[in-house]
């Protein structure tokens, strides 16, 4: 009994979170501003629950109300209040009037209500955005008139998700930073294809830093050669909040490989939930505690201390090797 209203469940609280997004950020406020999104949809879950327990239906914003009741001069919240009232009343009181509304009448209202909530510079901009939103936008479109509207919302919400976790997972950038010497500005260069031995090579990623983006992440790490020996990796990762278990084995493998030719890893610029991250999964010891080097407030501070243990390790290894 359960299972068969799951899906039309989720598709119309779809329905309901898209149609609140829209008409926040379509529809300002009387003072020029947007309402909070997320507290739209604090609001619809609290409603919906309440409306729930009371054996209700679903509630969410209305388009259709929104463009009739913002041209009539509708200013605050009370204007929903009010008219559920004058509706309850309408109900109890006029229900025999109420049927005489013919249909036509009504349809009229809804082309009304379709044509005001039109706005086709809206569509142009989506359009103009990009592919990937003019392909959601269109193919969304095409499924309303095709099949019910819950599911094509449904349908228009994961395809949306697939391509933006499709896309993120490529915008993942690897670069090299060198310091130059007399100077406090790094020059920005592609990483090398091979690590080269007895060297420090600072590497900063720009992009986010999830599941779906390690791999092409680690593709752009130097590779560790049998030449490699003695070098230091810094990874930058300032700005970087959060880290799946996905990434975090890349670290781990890169920093054995390191290892492994008598190199080390060391991770500049960890946030606190990272920090913890990689003491709780093990990863800290892995790579070692020494070297990795928490964010502070002062901007480049880690990174600076990461490049003097860097250069340590880099004579250390040079001397033993001398040995």
């Amino acid at each position: 009994m359960f299972l068969p209203l799951l899906v039309p469940a989720l598709s119309l609280a779809f329905v309901g979170l898209v149609q609140g997004a829209a008409i926040s950020q379509s529809v300002p406020n009387p003072d020029g501003s947007y309402p909070d999104v997320s507290g739209d949809f604090r609001g619809q879950g609290i409603a919906n629950v309440a409306s729930g327990m009371l054996q209700g239906m679903p509630v969410a914003g209305s388009m259709s109300a929104t463009a009739l009741v913002t041209p009539a001069g509708g200013r605050s919240r009370l204007v929903n209040l009010t008219a559920g009232a004058v509706m309850v009343l309408v109900i109890l009181l006029l229900g025999d009037l109420a049927g005489f509304i013919v249909m036509p009448a009504l349809a009229a209202l809804l082309i009304l209500v379709g044509i005001r909530t039109f706005k086709p510079e809206l569509v142009k901009m989506v359009w103009r955005t990009g592919p990937t939103q003019a392909l959601v936008m269109t193919m969304t479109f095409i499924l309303t008139v095709l099949i019910p509207l819950q599911y094509a919302v449904l349908i228009g919400v994961g395809t949306s998700a697939i391509l933006f976790v499709a896309r993120q997972s490529n915008k993942i950038v690897v670069s090299r930073w060198i310091f130059t010497d007399g100077t406090d500005f790094p020059r920005e260069t592609a990483p090398p294809r091979e690590l080269p031995p007895h060297e420090i090579v600072v590497l900063t990623a720009y992009g986010s830093l999830f599941f779906a983006s390690a791999a092409v992440f680690e593709q752009q790490l130097p590779t560790v050669t049998a030449a490699s020996h003695g070098s230091v990796v810094v990874l930058r990762l300032r700005g970087k909040e959060d880290l799946g278990s996905t990434f975090i084995q890349v670290f781990t493998r890169y920093a054995d490989e390191l290892h492994a030719v008598g190199g080390h890893l060391l991770l500049a610029g960890i946030g606190t939930r990272i920090l913890g991250q990689l003491s709780a999964t093990g990863a800290l010891d892995a790579i070692g505690r020494d070297n990795a080097f928490a964010a502070t407030p002062r901007v480049g501070e880690a990174l600076t201390r990461a490049l003097d243990s860097a250069r340590e390790l880099l004579d250390e290894g040079t001397a033993g090797e001398g040995e």
